[in-house]
C-alpha cells in the first residue's frame, strides 16, 4: 500500500469534487488508486495536478505512476514537466516509456527551458526522449546542446541492446540538420534494424531530415514484411520530393491495405509527376473514401481538374 504520507499538498486547496477524490489516492488496492487518478484528471482542475504528480513521484505500483504520466502529458506548466523528465529514470520502464511519451506531446516552447537540463543526462534513454520532445518544439536554445548528443545517440541507434531506447536515439536524430554526414548513415543502418518498431522511427525520421541519400534506401522498405514501415517509408519519399519513386509508390495503389494506398497517393502528389495522373485517376474511384480523398488532393497537385 501506498503510504499516505507522500501527499504533501494542502486538500484545503482543491475543490469539493477533487477533494473527495483524495481518499482513494491512499487506497491499498493500486487499481482503485489509478481510477482515483483518472476522475481527478478528468475534472480538468489545475489545482487537482497536484496529488496526481505526488502519485507519479511516490506511488509504490508501476500501473499508478504509468497512468499519473499519462494523464500528465494534457499539462505544460513547468513543474509538471519536470515531473515527467524525473519520470524518464523511474525504475519501472512502462512508467518511463509513458513519461516520454507525454514529453513528445508537449507544445509549449517555454517547455524547453525544463528540458534543454536534461539533455546531457548520462542515461540514453532520457537523453533520447528529452531530444525527441526538443525535436518536436523546435527549441532554438536546445540546438547547441543537441548537437553535442548527437554523436553518442547515433552510436546507441546501432549498438544499444534495448530495441526501445534504440527506436528513441533513431527519433532524436531528426534534430540533425539534413547535409550531416553521420546521422543519415545511422539512419539507413537503422532500416535494416531486426525489430520493426525501429525501422519505421527511421524512414519517420530519414523523411524528417529529407535526406536525398535515403532515396534507393526508402524505396527498397517498400517492400518491408511489416506494412507500418511501409507506410512510413511512402511518406518520407514524398518528403524527399524525387520521381525516381514515383513506380514504386503507384504500385501500391493497388495494396490489399487501404492506409497504404491512401498514404502512396498523399506522396505521388508531393512528387508531381504527370506520369502518374491516370494512376491517380484510377485511384480516385477506390471502395475506400479516405484514398480516393488522397488521390483528388494529388491530381489537384498535379493541376489536373476533378470532380
Amino acid at each position: 500500500m501506498t503510504d499516505p504520507n507522500f501527499l504533501t499538498y494542502d486538500p484545503q486547496t482543491l475543490a469539493p469534487e477533487a477533494a473527495a477524490l483524495l481518499p482513494g489516492l491512499s487506497d491499498a488496492d493500486a487499481v482503485v488508486r489509478r481510477i482515483a487518478l483518472i476522475e481527478l484528471a478528468d475534472l480538468e482542475d489545475p489545482d487537482a495536478l497536484q496529488p496526481i504528480v505526488a502519485a507519479l513521484k511516490h506511488d509504490d505500483s508501476a500501473d499508478v505512476r504509468s497512468e499519473a504520466a499519462r494523464v500528465l502529458g494534457a499539462w505544460e506548466e513547468p513543474a509538471i514537466v519536470e515531473a515527467l523528465c524525473h519520470a524518464l529514470i523511474d525504475a519501472d520502464r512502462e512508467v518511463r516509456e509513458a513519461a516520454a511519451s507525454s514529453l513528445s506531446a508537449l507544445k509549449d516552447v517555454a517547455s524547453g527551458a525544463v528540458l534543454c537540463a536534461w539533455i546531457d543526462r548520462p542515461e540514453p534513454f532520457v537523453k533520447a526522449a528529452v531530444l525527441r520532445a526538443l525535436r518536436e518544439l523546435r527549441v532554438a536554445d536546445a540546438f547547441a546542446p543537441a548537437l553535442r548528443a548527437l554523436a553518442p545517440l547515433a552510436d546507441i541507434a546501432a549498438r544499444d541492446p534495448d530495441a526501445e531506447i534504440r527506436r528513441a536515439a533513431i527519433g532524436a536524430l531528426g534534430f540533425a540538420q539534413a547535409d550531416d554526414s553521420v546521422m543519415p548513415v545511422a539512419l539507413l543502418q537503422a532500416l535494416h534494424d531486426p525489430v520493426w518498431q525501429v525501422r519505421e522511427e527511421a524512414a519517420t525520421t530519414l523523411g524528417k531530415l529529407r535526406a536525398q541519400s535515403a532515396r534507393d534506401a526508402l524505396i527498397a522498405a517498400l517492400d518491408d514484411d511489416y506494412w507500418q514501415v511501409r507506410l512510413r517509408a511512402a511518406r518520407a519519399l514524398g518528403q524527399l520530393g524525387d520521381r525516381v519513386a514515383a513506380r514504386q509508390l503507384v504500385s501500391l495503389l493497388s495494396h490489399t491495405i487501404s492506409n497504404l494506398r491512401k498514404e502512396a497517393a498523399l506522396a505521388l502528389g508531393e512528387l508531381r509527376d504527370p506520369s502518374t495522373a491516370a494512376a491517380l485517376r484510377e485511384a480516385s474511384g477506390d471502395a475506400d473514401p479516405d484514398v480516393r480523398k488522397a488521390a483528388r488532393i494529388a491530381l489537384q497537385q498535379l493541376g489536373q481538374v476533378t470532380r
